[in-house]
């Protein structure tokens, strides 16, 4: 009873609010709602009727000027805003829009920098004065969510635009202060920021572990064994006794393979059970840009390009343009009642009511979130990657496939396995072996990547069954040292420590690989020496901006602006005399800092020198050092670490115009020529003599680069590149 009188509050509620939309379309007022670009006005146009017009202002359109710091430091840190360059005329445009309409609404996005953008329209446009205005938001752009936001339309909320302009000041504070030092002691083009310089850091610290790790010896000793129908499966060595026992030199892993000779193999223990895999949340910012970075190998200023694309809407044939998935900044995990439902009809008819899970699955963040939206999610989960693919873009598609498998998945039931251990001993030795199989695949079928296990197939075993050894397989190992950072594990940090928030990661990468302070190289982070230099000064003048716990405590105040807990301002009085001290300092201590450009072997044709590798804006060239006396520069190109199969000369990593990589010989266009769109190993083939060549990323595998050949084999495990 109590649900039925709840269902049907809510049905009038909406004919309600669907009553208020039909009858401001018969009063013919003008209404102009100002979205912030092109596609989300085309979007939201089919949506509202002929008596709305939409506009967008094309992002921001105030904000302090870039030649100065734009901060008034004698009143109390008041930032200075100047109308955009480039925004004139359409402001004048907004507001003749404005002028004509009976009413404006503000639908920019729904988190502090759509509030921000919102709050300085209605300064630049004169809204509070002369025009009644209301803030509308939406997590999604599809017809019932824009309608409801206009029923529910609100006043601006000035705690949002607090915690934007908290967040625009500090940086422009520390982000001006520092880079300006830098400029005049070390390099101009130099930035030094909040939360990129603790980016930094990280990859500095991760480097300087790799440096000083000093690798340590281990064994591990296996054994193939054979139960009496000839089924074989491999053990492990555990240990003597009942105690486990690490093997550190081959000396120790002797002494075992001595008293296992003439041993026999008897099973002291089976156990049989079965084991849960559960299912994975749905994405927010930073999950999705982890797994698009892993799976998708997109640099994640490309994922959140192409997720705005998807949440503003895309032209889907029969349908025109729709948004796609909702709002892709967010670090909740929180999905509607709606969006739920949906899901649970469409896995019931799609996959069968045993892949629905029992109960709703809730997802809860680890703290530290503001979980101010829903997580990321397909509009309309009917929607199927499939069905849409002819109107996607392949990344668009690949993106979409990847955010509606992992949305589905996150309410399926968990993936079943059966399992079997098994205790082994041998003499005085104790060996051990597991194995698994599936058996019953739940949220599998929808999502897999990098969550499916490989198989363990072990035969039957009872207790007192004795095996025959087919092999000892003892092996030396050594300990790694800490992986580089790539995209996908330096997000998934950042979130962790606390640094940085959604709509922070992306941009923060870009910037640090653009002020060439990291490089990437087969996805892996490395600090080149001017980052290391930066870094080495900030740890040193700079503590605070780039101590993990400092800048963590500023987000959660930055966050507690949003919330009305703390008043802007006060975050900056407290920090910035601190600062300047520490600025004061540096600036009169740090040294003029002369960073010399690398040297190559590769002499000038036109003077003779060394040329010298630089830094330009399409990456590396190579230049004269004889500048500007000779101004001679080409090209430069990394080395693949192979000589040419032809003429013997170096193998250059090249690009073609349209970005394809390639690799080529170094005298292209001078007597060889050797191209290749495979990575050439330097190696002959063994049975035709032609040069081998890697080829694919998953499973790479050698083969030969004569076709007819057919020659191929498995490429080593440790020449694999880290991922």
């Amino acid at each position: 009873m109590a649900k039925t009188a709840t269902a049907e509050k809510e049905a009038k509620k909406t004919t309600k609010k669907k009553a208020t939309v039909k009858k401001a379309a018969k009063t013919g007022k003008k209404y102009l709602v100002i979205v912030e670009s092109p596609a989300k006005a085309a979007t939201i146009g089919k949506f509202l009727g002929n008596n709305y017009k939409i506009e967008a202002s094309m992002g921001h359109v105030r904000d302090m000027p870039k030649s100065q710091m734009g901060i008034d430091f004698e009143h109390d840190f008041e930032p200075k805003y100047i109308t955009i360059r480039g925004k004139g005329e359409l402001l004048g445009k907004l507001r003749k829009d404005a002028k004509a309409a009976d009413k404006v609404y503000l639908a920019t996005d729904p988190d502090r920098e759509g509030e921000a953008i919102s709050w300085h329209l209605l300064h630049a446009l004169n809204l509070g004065e002369e025009k009644p205005i209301s803030r509308i938001t939406f997590n999604e752009i599809t017809k019932t969510a824009v309608k409801k936001s206009i029923t529910e339309a609100r006043d601006i909320d000035m705690d949002l635009v607090d915690a934007q302009q908290a967040r625009r000041v500090l940086d422009r504070v520390v982000g001006y202060t520092i880079s300006d030092l830098l400029w005049k002691k070390v390099k101009k083009g130099l930035s030094g920021g909040r939360v990129q310089s603790v980016a930094l850091r990280l990859i500095c610290d991760r480097e300087g572990e790799i440096r000083e790790f000093i690798p340590e010896e281990y064994w591990t000793l296996g054994a193939k064994l054979k139960d009496a129908d000839g089924k074989g499966f491999e053990a492990k060595f555990y240990g003597k006794g009942e105690t486990k026992t690490e093997l550190a030199n081959e000396a120790e892993t002797n002494e075992v393979l001595d008293g296992l000779k003439g041993k026999d193999f008897a099973v002291t223990d089976v156990k049989t059970g079965s084991r849960q895999k559960k299912p994975v949340a749905p994405f927010t910012t930073s999950t999705m840009q982890q797994e698009a970075s892993k799976h998708l190998n997109m640099a994640t200023q490309k994922t959140m390009m192409i997720a705005q694309q998807l949440y503003e809407g895309v032209n889907v044939k029969g349908e025109g343009t729709v948004g796609l998935v909702s709002y892709i900044r967010t670090d909740s995990f929180r999905i509607s009642d709606e969006a739920y439902e949906a899901a649970v009809a469409f896995i019931k008819e799609t996959y069968g009511d045993a892949f629905v899970n029992p109960e709703r699955i809730v997802y809860k963040s680890k703290g530290k979130t503001q979980d101010a939206h829903e997580a990321i999610r397909p509009t309309n989960v009917s929607r199927t990657p499939e069905s849409i693919k002819d109107s996607l873009s392949k990344d668009q598609y690949r993106l979409y496939k990847l955010i509606w498998e992992r949305f589905v998945a996150s309410q399926m039931s968990p993936a079943v396995y059966d399992t079997l251990s098994v205790k082994l001993s041998a003499g005085d030795y104790t060996f051990r072996a597991s194995g698994s199989r599936l058996r019953f695949s739940g949220f599998l079928e929808a999502y897999s990547k990098g969550e499916e296990e490989d198989e363990k197939v072990i035969p039957k075993l009872t207790q007192g069954d004795i095996l025959q050894a087919e092999q000892l397989l003892p092996e030396q190992h050594f300990t790694q040292p800490p992986a580089r950072y790539t995209d996908a594990s330096l997000i998934k940090t950042l979130e962790e420590i606390g640094v940085g928030r959604p709509s922070t990661y992306a941009p923060t990468l870009t910037t640090i690989q653009a002020r060439h302070y990291v490089t990437k190289e087969a996805k892996n982070l490395f600090p080149t020496e001017l980052g290391e230099m930066v870094d080495e000064i900030m740890k040193t003048y700079f503590p605070d901006i780039v101590d993990i716990d400092f800048t963590a405590n500023m987000e959660k105040r930055l966050d507690d602006v949003e919330m009305g807990k703390e008043e802007w301002k006060q975050i900056i009085r407290d920090f910035y005399p601190d600062f300047k001290k520490s600025v004061e300092n540096a600036a009169e201590k740090l040294e003029k800092i002369e960073i010399k450009d690398e040297e190559t072997d590769i002499v000038c044709e036109k003077c003779g020198r060394n040329m010298v590798i630089k830094y330009g804006r399409y990456g590396k060239f190579l230049a004269c050092p004889g500048f500007p006396e000779c101004q001679n520069a080409k090209p430069y190109f990394e080395e693949a670490g192979v000589n040419c199969p032809e003429c013997g000369g170096k193998v250059l990593i090249k690009k073609t115009k349209r970005g394809r990589i390639y690799y080529g010989c170094e005298h292209n266009g001078d007597g060889c020529d050797f191209m290749s769109w495979n990575k050439p190993t330097g190696e002959k083939c063994p049975e035709c003599g032609a040069f081998l060549e890697e080829k694919g990323r998953k499973n790479p595998k050698i083969v030969c680069s004569n076709e007819k050949c057919g020659y191929m084999k498995e490429k080593p495990a440790e020449e694999e590149n880290e991922e």
